[in-house]
C-alpha cells in the first residue's frame, strides 16, 4: 500500500495501528469520536470552495491562496497531525504547488481553536523521507507490531482485536 496522510498520522501514534491499517484490515470505526470528526469537516465544509481537496493519495480539509488547512478535533495527536500536514506540503509541492500549512485544533483552549503554521523546510523533507522509508518497511514486515496500550487505546477501532 502506498503511504497516505491517514498513515503518516497513525504511524505516530501507533505503529500497530498503522500497521493494519497499512495492510488493509480495516474495522469498521462508527465510534462517538469518528462521528463528531465527520460531521465538524461537515459543517466547516458549508458553503465554501476549495474544501476537502484530493490530490493523488491526499485528502485536503482546505487549499487556499496561502496555506494546506489541516483541521482537527483535538490536539491530542498533534505530533502526527503535524507529519501528516507536511506529507500533504510534499505532495503539493512536487506538483508545483508552494504553500504552508496550517493546523486548526478546534477543541483545545476555552478561548477557542489552537492554530499552528508549518513549512515544509529542506530539514523536514529529509525527515519526511525517512519515515515515509520506515513506514514502507513497517508495512512490509511479516510481524505485527506489538500492542502499546496507551491510555487512549479504548477510543481505537482496533482496541477489540488488540486487547485479545
Amino acid at each position: 500500500m502506498q503511504v497516505n496522510g491517514t498513515l503518516m498520522n497513525s504511524y505516530f501514534y501507533c505503529k500497530r495501528q498503522c500497521y493494519l491499517l497499512g495492510n488493509r484490515l480495516n474495522l469498521q470505526d462508527d465510534s462517538e469520536q469518528i462521528k463528531i470528526g465527520r460531521e465538524i469537516h461537515k459543517q466547516l465544509a458549508e458553503g465554501k470552495k476549495n474544501t476537502e481537496i484530493v490530490i493523488d493519495n491526499i485528502r485536503l480539509d482546505e487549499l487556499t491562496k496561502d496555506y494546506a488547512i489541516e483541521i482537527k478535533k483535538s490536539d491530542a495527536g498533534a505530533e502526527g497531525a503535524r507529519w501528516q500536514l507536511l506529507f500533504y506540503l510534499s505532495i503539493l509541492k512536487s506538483k508545483g504547488i508552494v504553500r504552508k500549512g496550517k493546523l486548526e485544533f478546534l477543541e483545545v483552549h476555552e478561548n477557542g481553536k489552537k492554530t499552528e503554521v508549518i513549512e515544509l523546510t529542506r530539514k523536514k523533507e529529509k525527515e519526511l523521507k525517512q519515515h515515509i522509508e520506515e513506514i514502507e518497511a513497517l508495512l512490509e514486515s511479516n510481524e505485527v507490531p506489538e500492542c502499546t496500550c496507551k491510555n487512549s487505546c479504548d477510543r481505537c477501532s482496533y482496541y477489540e482485536y488488540c486487547s485479545i
